[in-house]
């Protein structure tokens, strides 16, 4: 593949979707009569939060040769995230992601990515691996392990990139799309020994550690390999520890939730934005954790990432 020649602060490799969401709460799905469509896809909504707070952000994924392809590479650029690694495979429909909506924690999603999602699809030898080294930040996730090619091309970037700037690995633990947690530890204790920075909720981090007390998952995922482990405990707030010895806890932001999913792809442009500001980690994980908090309290999940204003606002709202 031709090298890029501009450096990003963020690259973003996986999945990418369709969100289709309900515009009535507290409906089952076969009652709905009407959805709003939406970007989707963790990878896709990662990099959208981290370029609504400024930053230069690309993506990596595949979608189907279809009209909702095009919507969605017309979507991205209207975000303002570069799409030049985005393409399209004519063998595969663009996935689309159904959710139900029953607030405070209840949101089930109904994947379709049947016969195989595009976004799998990425083969190493179409990677930009000079870009990918180049990048301020890469960001992968647990999904693009779950089958090939993508397993092997993830891996292939994360070896390339060598550790070289901040190499974050989204746990992304979704359970359809593996056969087991045994089945996916293996490939994630071999993402672990290429990245800095492990983030997931206590259920991800289980499966890749095996465990689900937090701090010991936090230990678990310093001793696999990563300086920092972000470990989301839901109401219980944040805890991400250091291998420096530097721990920190942060309390929720309470907010009243109107829909719970985004609120991790907030949190995750928010922290790299944290990190490629040089922050300090309590107001690094703290604002991450204010922005996750606002894409809750909103319907969408893309096109609700918040700008750095708004997480003042809410910060301020929040202060005893």
């Amino acid at each position: 593949m031709t090298e890029s020649a501009q450096v990003f602060d963020l690259i973003t490799m996986g999945r990418v979707g369709v969100d289709l969401y309900p515009l009535q709460t507290g409906v089952p799905l076969a009652d709905v009569e009407t959805f709003g469509r939406f970007l989707g896809g963790s990878a896709a909504n990662v990099a959208v939060a981290a370029a609504r707070l400024g930053r230069s952000a690309a993506l990596i994924t595949r979608t189907g040769d279809d009209p909702f392809g095009g919507y969605l590479r017309r979507a991205l650029a209207e975000f303002g995230v570069d799409g030049r690694w985005v393409r399209a495979v004519a063998a595969y429909p663009t996935p689309v992601t159904f959710c139900e909506i029953f607030p405070p924690d209840d949101f089930p999603l109904y994947f379709y990515r049947r016969p195989k999602a595009p976004d799998l699809e990425i083969h190493p030898g179409e990677l930009d691996l000079g870009a990918i080294r180049a990048a301020r930040v890469f960001w992968v996730t647990g999904t693009g392990l779950s089958e090939e090619p993508s397993r092997t091309a993830t891996l292939e970037a994360l070896a390339h990139r060598a550790k070289s700037g901040t190499t974050v690995l989204d746990l992304d633990w979704r359970p359809m799309f593996w056969s087991s947690p045994d089945d996916a530890r293996p490939y994630y204790a071999r993402a672990l020994r290429h990245a800095t920075v492990a983030v997931g909720n206590v259920a991800e981090c289980e499966v890749a550690t095996g465990l689900r007390e937090p701090r010991a998952c936090a230990e678990a995922l310093l001793a696999a390999g990563v300086e920092l482990a972000v470990v989301k405990r839901g109401p219980a707030g944040v805890l991400a520890a250091h291998r420096d010895g530097r721990t920190v806890e942060v309390p929720p932001v309470p907010v009243e939730v109107v829909n719970g999913l985004g609120a991790g792809d907030a949190f995750g442009g928010s922290l790299c934005h944290g990190l490629l500001s040089g922050w300090d980690l309590e107001r690094t994980v703290r604002r991450a954790n204010a922005a996750g908090a606002l894409v809750a309290s909103r319907l969408a999940c893309s096109s609700a990432m918040p700008t750095e204003a708004e997480i003042d606002g809410l910060l301020a709202d929040a202060a005893p």
